[in-house]
């Protein structure tokens, strides 16, 4: 990456950091994906019951095929027949892999869900949840981080699944009402009561959707 990116990014994440201690979250920055899927390891004790969300982040930095290969349980979605079961057991996981459709400068995450596993994991259920954030995600206020989320990750993700939505043709938000929409649900996580629960791994990368 570009060396004065990399300054810029550096300075950023450290208000996206310091925004996320405000509001009980943990925030850490890695300089690559090597580094972000060392400090992703640290936070996941030997034993512990992993799964995730569709985070591709986790992907990209080889998190999901560190976890598979590793000691730990991975409550794998695809290998299921009931998917629903799958779900459940994930919510009771000590770990739960995700991402951000977009974060804030000051710390707040946007997430937006079609069946909302995601995002009922993220605000309800799994111990610990870990999220990897490329820099690129990074968005000035709660206003452009939905606006990112809702004309970036979305139309994204339904070209990915083979959706037929508006977006999906037209690369932009029409705030549809199709059967296929995946903007069913929205989440906000501007604060965390719970100390040590979650914990935002910003990577110097362009990451995700």
């Amino acid at each position: 990456m570009n060396e004065n990116i990399t300054k810029r990014n550096e300075k950023l994440a450290k208000c996206v950091i310091k925004g996320l201690e405000s509001r009980n979250m943990a925030g850490y920055y890695a300089q690559n994906k090597e580094e972000a899927l060392k400090k992703a390891l640290e936070l996941i004790p030997k034993g512990s019951s992993v799964t995730m969300g569709g985070a591709m982040s986790a992907h990209e930095i080889g998190l999901v095929d560190a976890v598979k290969a590793g000691d730990y349980k991975f409550i794998d979605r695809d290998a299921y027949e009931d998917k629903r079961q799958a779900m459940l057991d994930g919510y009771d996981a000590d770990i739960f892999l995700s991402s951000a459709n977009a974060i804030t400068q000051d710390g707040v995450m946007i997430n937006i869900d079609g069946n909302s596993n995601r995002v009922s994991a993220i605000a309800q259920g799994p111990k610990k949840v870990i999220f990897i954030v490329g820099m690129n995600k990074v968005c000035d206020d709660v206003d452009s981080a939905m606006k990112r989320a809702r004309n970036v990750a979305a139309p994204i993700n339904a070209q990915r699944f083979g959706l037929s939505t508006p977006c999906s043709k037209t690369g932009e938000c029409l705030d549809c009402k199709s059967p296929d929409t995946i903007c069913c649900q929205f989440l906000i996580t501007r604060y965390s009561r719970h100390e040590g629960r979650i914990h935002v791994i910003l990577v110097n990368d362009n990451l995700g959707f």
